[in-house]
């Protein structure tokens, strides 16, 4: 097994951190930029900074805040939201973020990825899926999970995978925000179809539910949460050392 990452996720809106549940009820959580230092302090493997609503606006990523963000950290920091052409990736990467997070963008221009595979590295481009269940089948959600693009999710991580995405990072909006563990179904779906890195999104709610995550899905990459993280019910230092004491690197 893998060394394992853990990764929080801070998603954005009106310059704020904000969290729901499935996308749902979004309350305010945090300043982002102070969120930041707090997770760099912690020993966070990476950092999302995600301007959850910039798609459905119309308009670019908060750059002056993802800017600020990234002067305060030192671990790796992806970036997400908008992300839809060659300038603005270039316009991302250069506020100081180690990669960028591609979901919207992915389905609406379908060589996106791999001309930003091509011209960046595929290191620095992920494919981003927000997905759930529909009449027995796993499907890939636009729009706050409201719009269904009849993309199946397998077909579309392994379209990623050959245009050159270097990872994908899988949110079940299923389980989103509810806190009952990872949406190990759908995970274990994505990881049987491709051999790029997964990143497991949606659903943790304790320590217990990574230490599940990554013993029955060795293959996973890293776990990602935010609201458990931002309450500071689950500190990372706390996570890793339990991990490490049920086998688990990280």
């Amino acid at each position: 097994m893998s060394a394992k990452r853990i990764i929080p996720c801070m998603d954005i809106r009106d310059g704020r951190i904000v969290k729901g549940v499935k996308f749902e009820g979004l309350q305010d959580i945090a300043d982002p930029v102070e969120m930041a230092k707090y997770y760099n302090s912690q020993g966070a493997s990476e950092l999302v900074f995600y301007d959850i609503t910039a798609s459905n606006d119309g308009r670019a990523i908060y750059m002056d805040l993802l800017k600020s963000v990234a002067a305060c950290v030192d671990i790796p920091l992806m970036a997400a939201g908008a992300i839809n052409s060659l300038d603005r990736i270039e316009s991302v990467l250069n506020c100081g973020v180690s990669n960028v997070s591609i979901n919207t963008g992915a389905v609406k221009d379908r060589t996106l990825i791999a001309e930003a595979a091509k011209k960046f590295g595929s290191e620095r481009v992920t494919l981003a899926m927000d997905c759930k269940r529909e009449s027995g089948k796993f499907f890939v959600y636009l729009g706050m999970g409201r719009e269904n693009t009849g993309l199946e999710m397998t077909e579309w991580a392994r379209r990623g995978e050959a245009d050159g995405a270097g990872g994908i990072v899988l949110n079940s909006i299923d389980t989103d925000g509810v806190r009952e563990g990872f949406d190990l179904e759908m995970l274990e779906a994505v990881l049987n179809a491709v051999k790029i890195p997964v990143v497991a999104s949606g659903g943790a709610g304790c320590k217990e539910d990574f230490l599940e995550l990554f013993r029955k899905l060795p293959a996973i990459d890293a776990g990602l949460a935010a609201s458990i993280f931002h309450s500071k019910e689950l500190k990372i230092p706390d996570l890793k050392k339990y991990l490490s004491e049920n086998g688990v690197a990280v």
